[in-house]
């Protein structure tokens, strides 16, 4: 929903109907801007109707062009605007209308369902996998050969999965058709990251390779971008999805681990080079 624009009825405590459109800059209330939005509304005045316990609302639209296949999400909530300041909706359904056909099917169950699965798998591929490979790769050198194995598995099986986030991304793109550009972006630019990872477990060159250092900056150094930005896409796409506090809560819950892991793992890490430079120094 973010990015969209919405049109909003309610009737107030007097009685009163109010339509206002509004421009859903983001999923809090202060960036649910009242007046403001992208519908090219017509000069015919918005409606709105009171009948038992439905409202309807109607407005007209000025179209440059045909709409073919076009999602709406209809949402609703209880408490009566502040100012015209809305609060979070209590609950909300996706329909997809066909206007070249005159159809009209629900879509609520199947993209809820695809996009929390999306949501899961991008954050246990971007979020705990991949990062729990790169730890393995730092900090367990020492237990060698078995570090290399450990690592080449755990990175397999995040790439899999992420893979599978993907894949469903591009399904909830061609079928729906959110306005999601950056998220939609930089998801396509960590997967080619990903599997410009995956090629160099088969380019490997050998530890006395003129050309190893170089493996070894494009290998580190586009793992570190793919890391980087599958976090920055988390949290975009945990945005633009409207998902609610308790995959914040989670997400945030699982960068605390990491980085409590990674913190304590570096300073024991710093401890074996002391030991080790002594040793060499008193040898």
């Amino acid at each position: 929903m973010v990015g969209s624009s919405a049109m909003v009825g309610w009737f107030n405590k007097k009685g009163q109907a109010k339509v206002m459109q509004y421009y859903l800059q983001g999923t809090v209330p202060s960036q649910v801007m009242p007046g403001k939005g992208e519908l090219p509304l017509s000069g015919v005045p918005a409606a709105l109707a009171l009948h038992g316990a439905s409202i309807y609302l109607a407005f007209q639209l000025k179209l440059t062009k045909p709409l073919l296949r076009q999602p709406i999400i209809l949402a609703f909530g209880f408490t009566y605007p502040k100012h015209h300041r809305l609060t979070h909706h209590d609950d909300k359904t996706t329909i997809i209308i066909n206007f070249n056909a005159g159809s009209m099917s629900f879509a609520a169950k199947g993209m809820s369902s695809r996009k929390k699965s999306h949501g899961i798998l991008g954050m246990l591929a971007w979020g705990l996998i991949l990062p729990t490979g790169a730890i393995v790769a730092r900090y367990f050198r020492h237990k060698d050969p078995l570090w290399y194995y450990l690592h080449t598995v755990i990175q397999l099986v995040g790439f899999i999965i992420g893979l599978g986030a993907a894949v469903l991304g591009v399904q909830l793109y061609n079928e729906f058709h959110p306005d999601i550009a950056a998220h939609r972006g930089i998801g396509i630019f960590i997967l080619v990251l990903t599997i410009l990872q995956v090629l160099a477990f088969f380019l490997r060159p050998n530890k006395d390779s003129k050309i190893r250092k170089y493996w070894n900056w494009y290998h580190n150094w586009f793992g570190r971008l793919a890391l980087f930005f599958g976090a920055v896409n988390i949290v975009l796409g945990i945005q633009v999805g409207g998902a609610g506090s308790q995959w914040k809560i989670g997400y945030g819950f699982l960068v605390g681990t990491i980085m409590a892991s990674v913190t304590v793992l570096e300073a024991l890490l710093w401890m074996r080079k002391e030991v080790a430079n002594v040793t060499i120094a008193i040898t």
